[in-house]
């Protein structure tokens, strides 16, 4: 009976401890960030009821993360169980409702990164893959190789068991109109001034968190640039680029016109400044986006965290749908930029 009585006080001042560190919250730091794409997102241009649907579908993207992590999940599954969401939304540029390239089809990219052990997986050009992001993780996991394309990522998708859909699967009317309007003009989104055509270069969906024991994850998905051509490749799928992770300094994705992100090498950059100059994420965030990538006439924007749950959500671009929860459970959602 005293056996028993002890054991019963043992989980009754167990379990009071367990919610005096939730209440306290002394539980380690864990965070989350996401975007949706940056562009020229603008208010006046933004009816309530569309505005609303982006608010929404972002408030129920970071909570299936956010909810792995408050449980102990690691940041590798709430990366990439928070960016399915967004694949799977026609609202975002990734996955269901990508762009469509200049035949009308879809071209699909995604990268993935591990800040713990550096371990990396991209895919690019796929035509089949329901969620991208899952064939990166899988090419990190269970290929030698680092980024597969084309056919050959298609193949290997299905060789991992992942869902697979027909190309027609991913096509929608706003992305079929899209395209006749940008073909209309009969110029490239990358040579116009116009404000809707400028806009077509943008787009892609991205994830960074940290987890409780400490491990950076960071992805990216996206389905490029509108009217592109000849398998054109931009940031999201390369390493460095569009996608970098490293538990030393931070985890970033990055979105935006992915030719000067390439060149400035973003999101590697940032965390090298905060290793090599000790910046915060935050400062160095800003220095490549606003100085960096902006001097060379690129534009965009990145969300990232460092190790100790930190964020820099950074844009020189009018909007970015964006959100951040702490592990305060703090959260806070946005579209457009900051005044």
């Amino acid at each position: 009976m005293r056996y028993i009585l002890s054991i019963t006080l043992f989980l009754i001042f167990s379990c009071q401890s367990t919610k005096k560190e939730i209440e306290n919250k002394k539980l380690p730091p864990f965070s989350i960030v996401i975007h949706g794409g940056a562009g020229t997102i603008l208010k006046k241009n933004m009816t309530k009821e569309i505005e609303i649907k982006y608010i929404n579908k972002l408030e129920e993207a970071i909570a299936v993360g956010y909810k792995i992590l408050e449980k102990g999940g690691s940041s590798q599954e709430a990366v990439e169980k928070t960016i399915h969401v967004m694949e799977n939304s026609p609202l975002f540029n990734a996955g269901k409702g990508a762009v469509l390239n200049s035949d009308g089809n879809v071209e699909l990219d995604a990268s993935f990164m591990n800040g713990l052990t550096l371990d990396a997986g991209a895919i690019s050009g796929a035509s089949k893959i329901k969620n991208p992001i899952s064939a990166a993780i899988a090419v990190m996991e269970s290929s030698p190789h680092v980024m597969l394309s084309g056919r050959g990522a298609d193949d290997f998708a299905l060789s991992q068991e992942l869902e697979l859909k027909a190309n027609s699967y991913f096509i929608t009317e706003p992305r079929l109109r899209s395209l006749n309007k940008v073909k209309e003009n009969e110029v490239s989104a990358f040579f116009s001034d116009k404000e809707y055509l400028k806009n077509q270069k943008y787009g892609t969906v991205g994830c960074v968190a940290l987890d409780m024991q400490g491990n950076i994850s960071s992805g990216t998905s996206t389905g490029g640039m509108t009217n592109k051509k000849w398998n054109r490749i931009g940031d999201a799928p390369i390493i460095g680029a569009g996608t970098y992770a490293n538990n030393k300094t931070c985890g970033v994705s990055a979105t935006g016109w992915g030719e000067f992100f390439i060149r400035s090498v973003v999101a590697y950059d940032i965390s090298a400044l905060m290793e090599y100059k000790g910046l915060s994420v935050q400062e160095a965030a800003r220095i490549v986006i606003h100085e960096k990538v902006a001097k060379l006439g690129g534009n965009g924007g990145v969300i990232a965290l460092d190790n100790k749950g930190n964020v820099a959500m950074e844009m020189n671009t009018a909007g970015m749908y964006r959100a951040h929860m702490d592990s305060q459970g703090n959260k806070t959602v946005k579209i457009y930029a900051d005044k």
